[in-house]
């Protein structure tokens, strides 16, 4: 039986933060992960020649954690627009971040989306955020859609284009998440352009995964551990089909297990469908929503117009995003996307479609930025749930796991 430190179960990206944090602390560290690779929910896969993220997903560089802790330049970031397609009745509006694409302002102007007093409103609403994360971090908190009425943010803007955005980005399509959270991932919006590694999503844990190797990890896949138990002197972890592991320190940064008898938050979830394109049914590489509100697709991209590296050469990939529960079917989903894009989907051919239950923690107010990672029995706990829905939330819990399992081994 092999005996460490501490045992960190589950190599998503709050498990390769933590494992990583403790042995450059000099700790000896094992990782043991269920899966044939790292990454957790960030995952890619080749399918086809075409690689398909676990879900759509974006990474943002202007998160603190990875500005801190991830080479964005080896991940070969290609970044979306900071820009909105929205298909309305009888046109395709545009709308882009004015500091960023200056020349689009009259278009959006002319869009009849944006009228003086939604851009009041949205301002009162958001502004002393962008300047300050302080301010959505002090006062009260409540769910976004009272928040929105409270700043007298409604009309098209409202109804036609962050309804329907952020309901794929919270997975929320009722507004019920908390305001303060919305707001703080506005503002890392405004100060970042998110993209996508060329590699897939999974190219950003791989690299998290050679940092941990470097620093001393054992990183050991295909072990799902079954059960944790206490005994005098640390903890005893069974693993399915291998002999069993021991250990001073156990942090548990895995999604609900009932083996590993650890509660969660609840969690809200997305479906993505990927379809393979001969031709792609637009050049804009922007996000495009639905204004009309007339399907249950909250957003869909070409996903080769940011990153061709997505594809084999001279074809495309499109993914659409539907919030979970979604009893939709497929044809469903095409006879939307063809009106979404303007084209004929019927030969367009679907490459997976990917349930993700548990893709975000839900974050309902009001907000706390610091759960606590000490279970109280020599077991941590690690993952977004911890801080904030998001990738920056992930990395942070690891790193304060890791820190407080060296403070308790040190006393």
């Amino acid at each position: 039986m092999s005996e460490y430190d501490v045992i960190v179960v589950g190599a998503g990206l709050a498990g390769l933060r933590a494992a990583t944090r403790l042995a450059e602390a000099g700790r000896d560290v094992v990782l043991l992960e269920a899966g044939d690779e790292v990454g957790g929910r960030e995952r890619t896969d080749v399918v086809d020649g075409f690689r398909l993220d676990l879900g759509f997903h974006v990474l943002n560089p202007a998160y603190p954690a990875i500005r801190r802790w991830v080479d964005v330049d080896a991940l070969a970031l290609r970044r979306f627009p900071v820009a909105v397609g929205v298909r309305l009745d009888d046109r395709l509006a545009r709308l882009a971040h004015p500091l960023r694409h200056p020349s689009s302002i009259p278009a959006s102007l002319r869009s009849g989306l944006v009228r003086p007093a939604d851009v009041l409103a949205l301002a009162r609403w958001a502004g002393p955020t962008v300047v300050s994360a302080r301010s959505a971090k002090t006062g009260p908190d409540r769910p976004l859609a009272e928040a929105w009425d409270r700043a007298g943010l409604r009309g098209p803007l409202r109804e036609s284009v962050l309804e329907p955005f952020l309901a794929g980005v919270l997975a929320d399509d009722r507004q019920q998440t908390s305001d303060a959270f919305v707001r703080l991932l506005v503002r890392s919006f405004a100060l970042g352009r998110p993209g996508v590694p060329a590699a897939g999503i999974g190219a950003l844990p791989a690299q998290l995964a050679d940092t941990a190797r470097r620093a001393g990890v054992g990183i050991r896949l295909g072990h799902r551990v079954v059960s944790t138990r206490r005994r005098a002197r640390g903890w005893h972890v069974g693993i399915d089909g291998r002999d069993a592991v021991t250990a001073r320190s156990v942090i548990v940064a895995t999604g609900p297990d009932p083996a590993l008898d650890v509660p969660l938050p609840p969690s809200r979830g997305l479906r993505t469908w990927w379809f393979a394109v001969d031709r792609a049914p637009s050049d804009d590489a922007a996000l495009r929503v639905d204004g009309r509100r007339r399907g249950p697709i909250v957003n869909t991209a070409v996903m080769t117009n940011t990153a061709p590296t997505y594809a084999p050469r001279g074809q495309h990939l499109v993914q659409a995003t539907c919030v979970l529960p979604s009893d939709a079917p497929e044809d469903v989903v095409r006879r939307q996307l063809s009106e979404m894009w303007d084209a004929d989907t019927r030969p367009w051919r679907l490459l997976r479609r990917d349930d993700v239950v548990g893709a975000l923690p839900a974050q309902d107010p009001p907000l706390r930025l610091r759960r606590p990672v000490r279970l109280g029995d020599g077991r941590y706990v690690a993952g977004d749930h911890r801080d904030t829905a998001s990738i920056q939330g992930a990395l942070v819990s690891g790193q304060r796991a890791a820190e407080a399992v060296l403070s308790d081994l040190a006393r």
